[in-house]
């Protein structure tokens, strides 16, 4: 009988360094990194919660009845928010720098832990060779005693054993590796990701100091001028959605419903991510909920995600951006949608995403699930930081102009968003 034959087939090719194993084995952080690691993710915690309660108190100014003092006063709680979130940004950098040192660290060590094992392998390997051309009879006959005999056999078979499991070792390494591998590009990822919100955040936080600006200038900090003004904005914004409501409504008629994709959740993703994922998002406003302060009695066409200025917008499904617009004149004459982007799926649904403080895509880009597009605002007609998410029968989209607004406004058959997230 050779030994040998039954294990090297079996486990040969483990001894190539990893490529598609996935069982992680625990390293330990050096104590330093894992302690600094700790104090970043507390210093971030602390923020979040000022964050949040700085979110809550600009809702709240949000709900109630407009003034020139209170527009104010919400700006320059969202200035003071971006502040805090532009030190979130910078500390969430720091951390992850921290993490991929640590990652990187333990990479380095499993690296060396899979050198030493696979000398063992080799070595054992070796030992297996040399007795490759011994069977069983032979032992027997060559030794001079059964003992002799049976003791070289059982060294054979210990041989094998530990083949076997030096083996198996080195695959578990090998998956370890490859967790730590992924883990690294991930944060590397994010660490992109973050550093582009960091440099939104800044150019978010002179927006709104400029928009403060204009507000004072064409109001002269006068509260009479600025409710003449407001009064103006929302005849203008009314008969704006009385023409889009008309198209749609003519859409609608002619509409088939058995054209739509099947209604089931996950088709999308959610856009902001929600609190009880770990985000900031939270619904304010519903699919088909009447809202007589701002929809003068129609009902709402998408989900509305109330989150901080600056959060960041994700594509809810693999797409081709079909426009990239804004409807507001000035950081005042501000319309329907303001910025938004609108994306065209491949299921024959688009999604827009309005009210953005930032665009991060261009016409014509392809995004994929998850891509970064842009970040919360308040831009068109809104009463406070929040994202207006909205789903359309794709092929019924037309882009029209409608002044005062400036830009194009898409109008098409709607479809309520919360059937497929």
């Amino acid at each position: 009988m050779n030994f040998k034959k039954i294990i090297i087939p079996i486990f040969i090719l483990t001894l190539a360094l990893p490529g598609s194993f996935n069982l992680a084995l625990a390293v330990e952080t050096p104590e330093s990194l894992k302690l600094a690691i700790e104090a970043k993710q507390k210093e971030l915690d602390e923020l979040n919660q000022k964050i949040a309660q700085t979110q809550a108190s600009i809702e709240e100014v949000s709900d109630k009845k407009q003034s020139l003092q209170k527009e104010i006063s919400k700006i320059n709680s969202t200035i003071s928010q971006l502040g805090l979130n532009i030190k979130a940004s910078e500390i969430n950098i720091s951390k992850l720098n921290l993490e991929i040192t640590s990652t990187q660290e333990q990479i380095d060590q499993t690296k060396s832990q899979i050198d030493i094992k696979r000398e063992a392998v080799s070595k054992l390997l070796r030992e297996l060779q040399r007795t490759d051309e011994e069977t069983t009879l032979a032992i027997f006959l060559k030794n001079k005693s059964l003992a002799e005999s049976l003791s070289e056999v059982n060294a054979i078979i210990d041989v094998n054993s530990g083949l076997s499991i030096e083996v198996e070792q080195l695959q578990n390494l090998n998956n370890q590796l490859n967790s730590q591998l992924s883990s690294k590009a991930n944060k590397k990822s994010n660490l992109e990701l973050e550093n582009k919100n960091l440099k939104n955040k800044k150019v978010i936080t002179e927006s709104q100091k400029s928009e403060r600006q204009v507000i004072l200038t064409q109001t002269k900090n006068q509260q009479t001028t600025y409710e003449q003004m407001l009064t103006e904005l929302e005849k203008e914004q009314d008969s704006i959605s009385n023409q889009i409501t008309d198209f749609e409504d003519k859409l609608r008629a002619s509409f088939d419903p058995t054209l739509l994709p099947g209604k089931r959740p996950g088709v999308l993703g959610w856009p902001v991510t929600l609190m009880a994922d770990g985000g900031s998002g939270r619904i304010s406003s519903h699919y088909g909920q009447v809202r007589p302060k701002l929809d003068k009695g129609r009902p709402h066409r998408g989900v509305d995600i109330a989150a901080p200025i600056g959060t960041p917008v994700f594509a809810a499904a693999d797409g081709i951006v079909k426009a990239v617009d804004n409807n507001d004149v000035s950081s005042w004459k501000k319309y329907q949608y303001g910025k938004y982007v609108f994306i065209e799926h491949q299921n024959n649904l688009a999604t827009i995403y309005a009210h953005l403080s930032v665009q991060s895509v261009r016409k014509g880009d392809v995004v994929k699930r998850g891509d970064l597009i842009g970040y919360v605002g308040s831009t068109g007609y809104s009463t406070g930081p929040h994202l207006h998410f909205g789903l359309y029968w794709a092929p019924s989209v037309v882009f029209k102009s409608i002044p005062p607004a400036r830009g194009l406004v898409p109008i098409g058959v709607y479809v309520n968003p919360e059937d497929y997230l």
